[in-house]
């Protein structure tokens, strides 16, 4: 699933009743859904999985379809939480998701494969020792470097970055990254506050978890891209509106 290796993962100790909640928007996602839905269950770590459709028409909906027939009590909860007649965005379905998740702590997980489940435990270490309340993956800190982001994506994610960090007072190496985790204490603050349905999401509730000071720490994460051939989504249009949301939001809620 990558091709880089991030630092080994730590020994969790996890409380007692803990409950970390996945939540995975779905566009078209037919052949990547079903090996990462399995990756993320391998996880030894007590969840609830979330996975939200976006209009998918590529047969993504009727895989959910027989997924949420199977789930049982016994086993980690797989909920189909909406089927959108209509593509509406990332962040559309990632809110949609956040609005059902009932875990300690809450993770955005991509379907396509680029992100690798078995850091969660790592990903988790510092929100579980008390020393952050949201931490962010990054693909540019560390062994993450070696990843297959092209030269167009690395520099319009960092002139992103750049600008959010502006606005924010952060120091952010990857402000547009999938892996974003949240005490659900921090998310629920934010959580009414949010409004994009794009890409325009990662900055907006970068800006809305900054202005109320929460610690938002970033550790170094495994990555590999896909392109656009392979399904990549992300276009020149979502980075112009990731700009101005980046200003709208880093000026106000």
């Amino acid at each position: 699933m990558s091709d880089s290796t991030p630092p080994d993962n730590p020994e969790l100790t996890l409380p007692e009743g803990f409950k970390l909640s996945v939540v995975i928007p779905a566009y078209n996602e037919a052949d990547t859904l079903p090996p990462l839905l399995e990756a993320v269950q391998a996880v030894p770590i007590p969840k609830e999985i979330i996975i939200v459709d976006d209009g998918s028409t590529d047969g993504t909906r009727e895989f959910l379809k027989s997924i949420e027939q199977q789930s049982c009590g016994d086993s980690d909860d797989v909920t189909v939480v909406h089927f959108q007649e209509q593509n509406q965005g990332k962040g559309a379905a990632v809110i949609a998701g956040f609005q059902r998740a009932i875990g300690d702590v809450v993770i955005v997980q991509d379907a396509d494969l680029e992100y690798d489940p078995n850091e969660y435990p790592r990903l988790l270490q510092l929100i579980l020792t008390g020393e952050a309340d949201v931490v962010f993956g990054s693909r540019f800190l560390g062994d993450s470097k070696r990843q297959t982001l092209s030269r167009l994506q690395r520099v319009g994610n960092r002139t992103l970055t750049f600008l959010s960090n502006l606005f924010t007072g952060l120091k952010l190496t990857d402000m547009e990254t999938c892996y974003k985790v949240f005490r659900k204490e921090a998310l629920d603050s934010v959580l009414p506050l949010l409004r994009e349905k794009r890409f325009g999401f990662e900055p907006e509730i970068t800006a809305k978890l900054a202005r109320r000071k929460f610690r938002i720490v970033e550790i170094p994460i495994s990555y590999q891209s896909r392109d656009y051939t392979a399904g990549k989504k992300i276009g020149w249009k979502d980075g112009v509106s990731a700009m101005w949301c980046i200003v709208r939001y880093g000026l106000a809620d």
